[in-house]
């Protein structure tokens, strides 16, 4: 049975609205599709993750133990200083930094360090904040746009949202002294609200198929971060077998483990 929708006009053929509203089904079940296989593969690869680092992170910790204590048994033997220096580092890899907060705090936040410490790092003055004094052009556009533009003033939510937003850039302005800035608003607030024109049918199709192609292409771009990781690609050697994959792994890393624990122990019985 032909739904009322996808009937075509007289002719046979179908309303370009028609095809689009079908090209914009297609496109979000198959995006649907991708981003179910995509998760699945997320999930896949966050718990091998985990299984990885609770089964091997402590055999690759060992591995690392030894080749510190092999470069420091031979500095100990050979007395060179390159010896000591390539030991040294070894083991410095292997301690934690001690006191990195207490360090960074009051120095830096998420975006970086704090100017102030930025100025003692580089020998450069603290530079004051620019104090700025309005003038009296600036105070009497002000004063009147304050007037005009309150949120008190609106009687609906969207209108107390939209003078918010506007008092917000005045004073902005105001406080930079701005008075070209200041008059642009004033004009602005003259003018009155832009109306908002709707998007046809075409349109909100148009613009729904573009928004699928973006996030498809977000999406292909996490999927590949996903498959060039270390993880994912050690994932994708064996797909249906991943444990098996950790035992092959645990083998190497144990055969690895007993060449240095040999190795480590060759340098010491040179003594």
């Amino acid at each position: 049975m032909t739904t009322p929708e996808a009937e075509p006009e007289q002719g046979g053929a179908p309303r370009p609205e028609e095809r689009l509203e079908q090209a914009v089904r297609a496109a979000e079940q198959a995006l649907i599709e991708y981003e179910i296989a995509l998760e699945t593969f997320r999930v896949e690869v966050e718990n091998f993750s985990r299984l990885h680092e609770q089964r091997l992170g402590p055999v690759y910790a060992r591995l690392e133990e030894l080749e510190a204590q092999i470069l420091e048994a031979r500095a100990a033997r050979s007395g060179d200083a390159a010896d000591r220096r390539r030991a040294d580092e070894a083991r410095a890899r292997l301690m934690p930094i001690p006191g990195v907060e207490e360090l960074l705090n009051g120095w830096m936040d998420g975006d970086g360090l704090f100017p102030e410490a930025t100025a003692m790092l580089t020998d450069q003055a603290v530079r004051p904040p620019q104090r700025v004094r309005p003038g009296e052009e600036a105070r009497k556009l002000y004063r009147e746009l304050a007037r005009k533009a309150h949120p008190d003033l609106a009687q609906e939510e969207d209108e107390r949202v939209r003078r918010e937003e506007f008092i917000t850039r005045v004073n902005a302005a105001y406080a930079r002294g701005d008075v070209a800035e200041l008059r642009e608003l004033a004009e602005e607030w003259a003018a009155g609200p832009v109306p908002e024109r709707r998007p046809s049918h075409g349109e909100e199709l148009y613009a729904r198929l573009e928004w699928l192609d973006r996030r498809k292409e977000m999406l292909t771009l996490l999927a590949k971060e996903l498959e060039d990781s270390a993880i994912g690609a050690m994932l994708r050697l064996a797909p249906d077998d991943p444990d098996r994959l950790l035992e092959e792994i645990a083998e190497q890393l144990a055969t690895q483990v007993r060449e240095r624990e040999a190795e480590l122990a060759g340098v010491r019985g040179q003594d």
